[in-house]
């Protein structure tokens, strides 16, 4: 079933509330095998989700039924190590998925992202006993949501949110924004600091005494991510759940923020994607030509061929350094090496401008190309620009080209935080 959101809480006028958490699966996840199962299961599940998209966008709805089959599928076990029972997939690989199911639906994509982002840094930072803990829950379908961004700190990297030191738990204090997932989570990772003001994961319980998660996310695009407010009011998180997320930006060189950053990457490709798609459709089936083409059919006039023919090149450009970004990750992977995690930073850096590039011209463009008609409610078509320009907007391309810039020119090393 899907969740429909209640409009007056999205208008401010019903008092803070919080929705209860999902149930857990009563069947273990499957489990997928390999990159090629992994590419297969994404095609077979975008393909079950497509026809709703545009519905749900309307409706606001929140796609429960929809996220249970996608965690359920295996998709979201891809990148536990093999070691742990997992498929251990590419990040090529991982990434061409995300960007099938972006294609389909960009808000149940943008949901898994933080999740697939947590399962990598618990690989990164947890110890062995840690990893095994949390890596039984994500293959058996737990899901991770989030509840890391905060909206009235002076910067996006400092956290109000801490916790204090009970023995065998923390008690964890904060509120947050832009919480991605955990409306539709089973556990949800808060980003809270200690006293020495080092950044943890303390994964809570969805349904956790003190944990609330409102329902208010009020954004004009990615309307299915349910990306609203968490309250956090002494929250218990045993210290088995607490993950020490700041060892990955200031202990040996990690990839936790290029892997975090390939997966937002691989979400506006597949935005492009299905931006483009829906051009070409509308195009041939039912624009019209413009009056001194002299054609018959819209898709014989000489400019939206070249107009089709420009975007088709830059959807492909973005899709092959996204690839290209993905194998630069798995090459730097194994053994923390920093020119080659850097060299993975700069890629995915690359691949971000060209993702974000694609997806606001395409569905910018398709309106131009289809015409007036296309911008009739019952098409809804714009919602591709809406989630286009909303999930863009999560780090400003301007300061990945100036760092890939800085880099070619001065030799000036990627910064290591979780958006770079």
């Amino acid at each position: 079933m899907n969740i429909a959101v209640d409009t007056r809480a999205l208008a401010g006028t019903l008092p803070a509330q919080g929705t209860p958490g999902p149930a857990q699966p009563s069947e273990p996840a499957h489990v997928i095998r390999d990159d090629a199962e992994a590419i297969r299961v994404a095609h077979d599940f975008a393909a079950s989700i497509r026809a709703g998209a545009s519905e749900r966008d309307l409706a606001h709805a929140r796609p429960l039924a929809e996220l249970d089959r996608f965690s359920q599928s295996g998709l979201w076990s891809i990148n536990v190590p093999s070691a742990y029972g997992g498929p251990e997939v590419s990040y090529r690989t991982l990434a061409q998925v995300v960007a099938i199911v972006a294609a389909a639906d960009p808000s149940i994509a943008q949901i898994a992202q933080n999740h697939l982002g947590i399962v990598a840094a618990i690989r990164t930072v947890s110890d062995p006993d840690q990893q095994a803990l949390l890596f039984a829950e994500v293959l058996r379908g737990t899901r991770f949501g989030n509840a890391f961004s905060e909206k009235g700190t002076p910067r996006a990297a400092e956290f109000a949110t801490h916790f204090t030191d009970h023995g065998d738990h923390v008690i964890v204090q904060g509120q947050k924004f832009y919480a991605t997932g955990a409306l539709l989570a089973h556990l949800v990772p808060i980003v809270a600091v200690d006293d020495a003001g080092r950044a943890w994961y303390a994964i809570a319980d969805r349904n956790a005494p003190g944990l609330t998660v409102i329902d208010d996310w009020s954004a004009f695009g990615q309307r299915g991510t349910a990306s609203g407010t968490v309250l956090i009011e002494n929250v218990r998180v045993e210290k088995s759940h607490l993950v020490p997320a700041w060892k990955a930006y200031q202990e040996l060189p990690r990839l936790d923020g290029a892997i975090f950053q390939i997966i937002q990457a691989a979400i506006d490709a597949g935005i492009g994607r299905a931006a483009l798609d829906d051009t070409i459709a509308f195009v041939r089936e039912k624009a019209r030509p413009w009056i001194d083409a002299d054609q018959a059919r819209a898709s014989d006039d000489p400019y939206t061929i070249q107009a089709v023919g420009d975007l088709t090149i830059r959807l492909h450009a973005a899709e092959a350094i996204l690839d290209r970004a993905g194998l630069a990750i798995d090459a730097a992977l194994p053994d923390h090496d920093a020119a080659l995690v850097d060299a993975a930073k700069i890629a995915v850096a690359e691949s971000k401008v060209l993702t974000t590039e694609i997806a606001l011209a395409a569905s910018n463009k398709l309106f131009e190309l289809a015409g007036t008609r296309s911008t009739l409610a019952e098409h809804n078509l714009d919602r591709h620009w809406r989630n286009a320009r909303t999930h863009t907007l999560h780090d400003p391309v301007r300061w990945k080209v100036a760092i890939v810039g800085n880099h070619a020119l001065n030799g000036v090393a990627p910064p290591s935080h979780a958006w770079s």
